[in-house]
């Protein structure tokens, strides 16, 4: 048993100046006064740095150099969440974008074996596509966007959400059947790249349709006589939505117009890709090179392909860029994700019982370490935020 001292603890219900965080195991055994810590147990002095629920990214497509898709391999899932800490996030779903079948079903059998031994830094597979709408596909590879067969849906579901935990379609090209079928199975399922109306994005939620992909990205707008997908998101207040803070992919003023609509169901995702802790300058995604140019990653096209963005720097841009409060921000990036894919029992707080998944940062949002799975790890303190002095809001 030890304990975290001398620190400001958000836990993700409130904050707290006067307590330590003492964790035994891989679990947060209690916060209590520093003077009623046991003799015996160890103390480290955070010299009044502040600790917050690891970070959750649901969207992560690679980062360090590697893309899932290009290496559906153990190894590349171990080289993400070694990135994924130096940025604050201990737990995330890697996400295979559109594929083949093939593909699929190896990214299951792979996570599923991973998870047998790292249940808390990978939660799950994300599979975003194949069954998008092709008006809608952004960078996804066309040749390999299709509708849904029986026999795959049923082997997702099959899988279940403890090796596949949320599935991006596109609910107007799959049929009501395919959505009950996956969400009774018990996987979440998210509506993106898509095309659909409103009244055919409502229908979805009826069907089991409960969070929508990035928001206000690659899906039908919002317009005076057309509500769209973005629209219906909005009006719903029960569907929980992702949305990329990196200033490229939505305007810090619709985040926060999506913020005082959605409140605890709007939640940051990166959407990073490999150059997201690298100073990589390009990379291949659905078969086309993208460059990674002043923060963004765009193709020769136009058409982004990911980011660059890591979950410190979305929180700054939201402190900094949208007003949201720091609290609120954190929450964002920990509790409303996993109160997303339904594991907010042990992840997203600092609370006895749960994972002792933590993020240590100061009062400049740099990252000065991580405990995950009970273990701390301390980095020197540059890997910083810094993107949100550089970036400028949209025209």
């Amino acid at each position: 048993m030890w304990a975290l001292t001398n620190c400001r603890i958000y836990t993700g219900a409130e904050v707290l100046d006067d307590r330590a965080l003492v964790i035994q195991g891989d679990r947060i055994q209690s916060l209590m006064s520093v003077t009623d810590l046991p003799k015996d147990c160890e103390r480290i002095d955070l010299e009044g740095a502040s600790i917050t629920p690891g970070f959750i990214d649901l969207q992560l497509n690679g980062c360090g150099g590697v893309m899932f898709n290009d290496a559906i391999a153990p190894e590349t899932l171990d080289i993400m969440h070694q990135t994924n800490l130096r940025s604050g996030t201990t737990s995330f779903l890697p996400t295979l974008i559109t594929t083949s079948d093939a593909d699929m079903r190896s990214a299951m059998s792979v996570v599923k074996a991973y998870r047998q031994d790292q249940p808390h830094s990978v939660l799950g597979l994300h599979l975003e596509g194949p069954y998008l709408n092709p008006k809608r596909k952004g960078i996804h590879n066309g040749d390999f966007v299709r509708s849904p067969d029986a026999e795959m849906i049923a082997a997702i579901a099959q899988a279940g959400p403890e090796t596949v935990r949320l599935v991006t379609l596109a609910p107007e090209m799959a049929t009501p059947e395919d959505i009950a079928q996956l969400a009774q199975a018990g996987i979440v399922v998210s509506a993106g790249h898509t095309n659909a109306n409103y009244d055919q994005a409502v229908a979805s939620f009826h069907q089991g349709v409960t969070m929508a992909t990035h928001l206000f990205n690659a899906m039908s707008p919002w317009q005076s006589r057309q509500p769209g997908m973005v629209g219906a998101v909005l009006d719903q207040p029960e569907v929980y939505t992702g949305i990329i803070a990196d200033g490229h992919h939505v305007h810090f003023t619709s985040i926060s117009l999506a913020h005082k609509l959605k409140g605890d169901r709007l939640f940051l995702v990166t959407d990073a890709t490999p150059p997201a802790g690298t100073e990589m300058d390009s990379f291949m995604i659905g078969g086309q090179r993208v460059f990674y140019r002043e923060g963004k990653c765009i193709s020769a096209e136009g058409t982004l392909g990911g980011s660059a963005l890591t979950m410190i720097e979305a929180i700054a841009n939201c402190v900094h860029h949208v007003g949201i409060p720091l609290a609120e921000a954190l929450r964002m990036a920990s509790l409303y994700p996993a109160r997303a894919i339904h594991v907010d029992e042990q992840y997203g707080q600092l609370a006895p019982g749960y994972i002792a998944n933590a993020t240590i940062f100061d009062s400049a949002l740099r990252i000065l370490g991580v405990v995950d799975r009970g273990r701390l790890q301390r980095f020197n303190p540059t890997v910083t935020a810094p993107a949100y002095a550089q970036a400028t809001a949209l025209p």
